[in-house]
């Protein structure tokens, strides 16, 4: 028999955005009835988000503190002309810590887990098995709307978690060695050292299509280890994704293509970077913004996610016209120069970059000096021409 579920809020999907939602509102406002409704029968999915530490405000880092899993002082890029170390802080969150924490801090009636949603409203969620969910407001934090309403490029990548036969010599994360073949756009290969014996590699690709070819990247990721030299015990677990980098579009549509006057979050409200696709540093932000609200009606939340993202996506059109520049003007085997050029700059305005804070001196930065595209090519590709 069919029942209806009453809280104050519910949260539809169980990723990166809506937990870190749900984290924040039972640490600040824990007087409140929140329900999760995830499709899977664990949160966060089988992921590892990573991020720096300028990515996340002082004032927020109690949001993400308990979630980390691994942590570095400092992290390594490498270009075939160009090599380097920030000494900035990078961590990194897996998704069963995420679960477990947020399993620990909310009651179990809270978790709706293995739900799957037929539709959400400003103010109800309909489930597939006739169920319910009559809430004060919803906010839907599942995967992205239709990503059709945006001018896309894409990065894509699939990665593994390698357990070594003897330690490995790698003391940092390698965010970035471009020094691979560059094959199908820009390609770089991503290591963290989860531990001595540990390894996570990722195969990594700045692409004009959004198709993994999940064989051929396995066997080079497996290539590139034995390279360097690692004898693997075990390939443990395996991660594939792909991320949007934005270079244009229709963000309105986009918006409402998710849900009509439904609140939004993450992905789904169209929140990550242009350039990287990643989602964290603006769910940790979207996250505080809530816990920190009085009125989360249907209605209020929909306003104020809305106001968000649009200021958002409106303030980052720098990032989706370098972006124009990456697709569009240089040329697949040639985009790693205007990456290498990039890892030139100040550290503390790569960190900001990153973060989507990027001032107005930053900008000049990045724009001044010898481009790494021929310049009318540039010029072309940020009006549209071909």
């Amino acid at each position: 028999m069919p029942s209806t579920i009453n809280c104050d809020l519910a949260i539809v999907g169980g990723g990166l955005a809506g937990s870190l939602i749900a984290l924040a509102l039972a640490k600040k406002r824990p007087d409140l009835d929140v329900r999760i409704v995830e499709s899977a029968r664990a949160l966060g999915g089988n992921h590892i988000w990573s991020f720096f530490a300028a990515d996340v405000a002082a004032e927020d880092r109690w949001i993400v503190a308990p979630l980390i899993s691994y942590g570095w002082t400092a992290y390594d890029i490498a270009f075939p002309a160009h090599a380097r170390t920030f000494r900035m802080g990078y961590y990194s969150i897996e998704s069963e810590r995420l679960d477990t924490v947020v399993r620990g801090a909310l009651p179990e009636r809270a978790l709706l887990l293995g739900r799957k949603v037929l539709a959400a409203g400003p103010r109800a969620v309909v489930l597939a098995d006739g169920d319910r969910i009559e809430a004060k407001g919803v906010i839907d934090a599942r995967g992205p709307g239709d990503l059709g309403c945006l001018e896309l490029g894409w990065q894509k990548f699939l990665g593994v978690e390698f357990r070594l036969d003897e330690p490995h010599d790698d003391p940092r994360p390698m965010v970035m060695d471009a020094t691979v073949p560059q094959l199908d756009g820009y390609r770089f290969v991503y290591c963290l050292p989860l531990a001595a014996t540990r390894m996570f590699v990722e195969d990594t690709y700045y692409s004009d299509t959004p198709v993994i070819d999940a064989d051929l990247l396995r066997g080079r990721v497996h290539d590139y280890v034995a390279a360097r030299g690692w004898q693997v015990e075990q390939a443990a677990r395996e991660e594939t994704g792909v991320l949007p980098v934005a270079l244009d579009g229709d963000f309105a549509a986009y918006w409402q293509s998710g849900g009509n006057k439904v609140a939004k979050a993450g992905m789904r409200a169209g929140l990550f970077h242009p350039t990287t696709g990643y989602s964290l540093p603006d769910a940790v932000r979207m996250a505080a913004l809530i816990a920190g609200t009085s009125d989360l009606s249907g209605a209020a939340l929909h306003d104020l996610t809305w106001r968000v993202a649009s200021r958002t996506w409106r303030g980052r059109g720098f990032y989706r016209m370098l972006d124009k520049m990456l697709f569009r003007a240089a040329e697949p085997e040639e985009r790693y120069r205007v990456l290498e050029r990039f890892y030139r700059l100040n550290p503390r305005l790569i960190g900001r970059f990153y973060a989507g804070q990027s001032t107005m001196f930053d900008k000049l930065r990045v724009l001044t000096g010898k481009p790494p595209v021929p310049i009318g090519r540039a010029i072309r590709a940020i009006r549209g021409q071909s």
